[in-house]
């Protein structure tokens, strides 16, 4: 699901809701609500995430698909999360970027 995706990319940066709010230009309560899935982002939220996270925007959508899926157990989920987001920090520690610093 598209709110636990970015929720998760929140969580690995170390970032809280009001310092990503801060960030991308918008109220915590609105990360909130998408996060809770009260409110889905827009595309130009995503842009924002992704050039803040430098993450394209289809690998999100990738990472909330592999969220999606019917997957039977929770531990299947977990692994196949933490080799997403092992990705996302190898992209980041490539690059140099430290986000949660920013």
């Amino acid at each position: 699901m598209l709110s636990e995706a970015l929720r998760l990319i929140r969580v690995f940066h170390d970032l809280t809701q009001k310092e990503l709010a801060e960030k991308l230009g918008i109220s915590k309560s609105y990360i909130s609500e998408i996060e809770s899935g009260k409110k889905t982002p827009t595309l130009e939220l995503l842009n924002r995430y992704s050039e803040f996270f430098d993450i394209p925007v289809s690998s999100i959508m990738f990472f909330s698909e592999s969220l999606n899926k019917d997957i039977k157990t929770e531990k299947l989920r977990t692994f196949v999360s933490s080799k997403i987001l092992a990705i996302l920090k190898f992209i980041a520690e490539r690059s140099g970027h430290s986000y949660a610093k920013e």
